[in-house]
């Protein structure tokens, strides 16, 4: 299978499948000396993991991180680190119902037609397992950005089903399972997310990602634009259908007085743009929102047919996400991070000469620090 690699200087390829014997990476292209241990890896994988909270799938892995190569005496040497994570949870006789049967609303049949064989169990290479490996790469990614730019990347559950947060801060966001911005509002999801379990259906999700920090300059026109590497990284995460950079499709409704973002030198009077402009980041916040779609693997019978032409009725069984977007925010601000660690080095190989050029618009003044 191709098309398992990403990135141009630092680059990614993940390997592995739901319920194989592991899942790992090689991260090729890391900037020698920045100090790391595997240690460094749990908060962010416990953030993205299942079984954390009665509200995501109940699978339990361990997702202890092993460093195979690339790091010596706690350094990354800059040859490739190699990454490994063995699954230790995997119930594959779940999905003994479904070996010939193509489930609805997954990749099942594309992945038959394409290859001609697919492994059934928990998706195989499909499955939203593929990501850990995308959020420990990031780990590093995070790491460099902000020691060599002061960069930090994050992200939060903006939208569930119709419900919308009734007021924002951002540190309400890491004390709730839902990464959710508005405390007061945590109870009425519980309640929410609990009821579509029961009805054994779910419900899709929006999840905003925001980049402050990032200096002007990291892009590259016209076919290496910021904004594209970065919609079509955050397209690549499972179950992603839609992806909007600042406002995004809300331009729709804008005049152009209103969307452009003026300057003066104080700062930008907004940030519609989300930070990018010309697929070069302006000095803003860089901000994305990715829509995720509801859960195909649900409990209420869906019409399909199987190996042999004939119909069939489907029910999923198995430990799955009445809202996958609950555990996705982590998963967005990987891709993130990847791919604005990916502009910095490619900027810093053509560019990094160029010294402060005048006019130059503060960063501390330029738009906000969130999307909503």
């Amino acid at each position: 299978m191709s098309s398992n690699s990403f990135g141009k200087l630092f680059t990614v390829t993940t390997f592995g499948e739901s319920h194989g014997p592991a899942i790992g990476c090689v991260i090729d292209g890391c900037p020698p000396g920045l100090a790391i241990d595997a240690q460094e890896f749990r908060h962010d994988l416990d953030r993205r993991a299942t079984g954390r909270s009665r509200f995501t799938s109940q699978r339990h892995e361990a997702d202890e991180v092993e460093i195979l190569s690339g790091v010596y005496e706690g350094r990354t040497t800059g040859t490739p680190i190699a990454l490994l994570i063995r699954n230790t949870d995997q119930r594959s006789k779940d999905y003994g119902d479904i070996v010939s049967t193509f489930r609805p609303g997954h990749a099942d049949y594309t992945y038959w037609q394409k290859y001609g064989i697919r492994d059934p169990r928990g998706g195989g290479r499909s499955s939203a397992r593929e990501t850990t490996m995308r959020v420990a790469a990031a780990v590093i990614a995070k790491k460099w950005l902000a020691e060599r730019h002061g960069v930090h990347v994050r992200g939060y559950l903006a939208q569930i089903g119709e419900i919308v947060p009734d007021a924002f801060d951002w540190d309400a966001v890491e004390q709730n399972p839902f990464f959710w911005p508005d405390a007061a509002q945590v109870p009425a999801l519980e309640t929410y997310v609990n009821a579509l379990r029961k009805s054994g259906d779910s419900i899709g999700a929006r999840v905003n990602v925001v980049a402050d920090g990032v200096p002007p300059g990291w892009g590259e026109p016209v076919y290496g634009k910021l904004d594209g590497d970065l919609a079509g990284a955050l397209m690549s995460i499972n179950a992603v259908k839609g992806v909007e950079i600042g406002d995004g499709f809300a331009a729709v409704t804008q005049h152009g007085s209103r969307h452009r973002d003026e300057m003066s030198m104080d700062g930008f009077a907004s940030n519609h743009a989300g930070g990018i402009l010309g697929g070069i980041s302006s000095g803003q916040p860089v901000t994305a929102s990715i829509v995720l779609k509801p859960t195909s693997s649900i409990l209420i019978p869906g019409r399909s047919v199987n190996l042999a032409g004939q119909p069939a009725e489907v029910v999923t069984k198995g430990r799955h996400d009445p809202c996958v977007g609950i555990r996705a925010t982590p998963i967005a601000e990987a891709m993130m991070a990847l791919v604005l660690i990916d502009h910095a080095l490619r900027h810093r190989a053509q560019c990094g000469d160029v010294g402060v050029v005048e006019p130059r618009i503060p960063r501390s003044t330029c738009g906000t620090s969130h999307h909503g």
